[in-house]
């Protein structure tokens, strides 16, 4: 029996995702994000704005968009955050306008937020795709967290008894990526792969952002 073209449907473009990458502190999702953002795909990596100061070599709108607290919370008030959290005494926040006008271009879109910050994407936009970032071990993240050397002997010791908290939330989330010592560049494949495979579902997800 002989089939016309008009008998196979179009394939259509696959709908923009929301993409949450999430995990404890030191788990290494900065440099996860820097390794994606060299992947050269057709992402948007959302910048987060926040008030703490900014860490060696980090720059504005590049790595955060670093805001004064005054100015933080008049943002905040008029609801120009898709979520914001104060976290270890500062606060942090995505602004809406870096999601929503990158979805309507139809392009896909990076978040890189704490692990509670997720917890408010996924109530906001359900089909959001979600993933943990975790260590091999927690002797590991210490050991990171230590190496780092920008927190006081009890900002290390909060950090750690968060990540705890954090880690019992890996459940909450659609996938779950090791970022070993050493594994990085096995991480970052990974959540490349997710993302790639997500894009080629039979029934997509479709984010509906307020």
């Amino acid at each position: 029996m002989a089939f016309s073209s008009m008998d196979i449907p179009e394939a259509n473009a696959a709908p923009p995702l929301l993409v949450v990458l999430s995990g404890p502190s030191g788990v290494g999702k900065d440099a996860a994000l820097e390794g994606l953002k060299k992947l050269d795909r057709p992402w948007h990596f959302a910048v987060t704005a926040t008030t703490r100061p900014p860490r060696s070599g980090e720059q504005y709108g590049v790595d955060y968009i670093f805001l004064e607290t005054e100015t933080f919370h008049k943002m905040k008030e008029r609801d120009q955050f898709l979520e914001c959290a104060e976290v270890y005494g500062r606060w942090y926040g995505v602004p809406r306008s870096q999601v929503r006008q990158s979805l309507k271009n139809g392009k896909d879109v990076i978040l890189k937020i704490d692990v509670q910050g997720a917890a408010t994407v996924r109530k906001l936009a359900p089909e959001a795709l979600s993933i943990m970032m975790v260590p091999a071990s927690y002797a590991e993240l210490r050991n990171r967290l230590n190496q780092r050397m920008s927190e006081s002997a009890p900002d290390l010791k909060l950090r750690l008894q968060t990540a705890k908290e954090e880690l019992a939330q890996t459940s909450q989330f659609d996938y779950r990526v090791i970022n070993r010592d050493g594994g990085l560049e096995q991480a970052i494949a990974e959540i490349d792969a997710i993302i790639t495979s997500e894009k080629c579902r039979v029934v997509p997800r479709v984010v509906q952002f307020l």
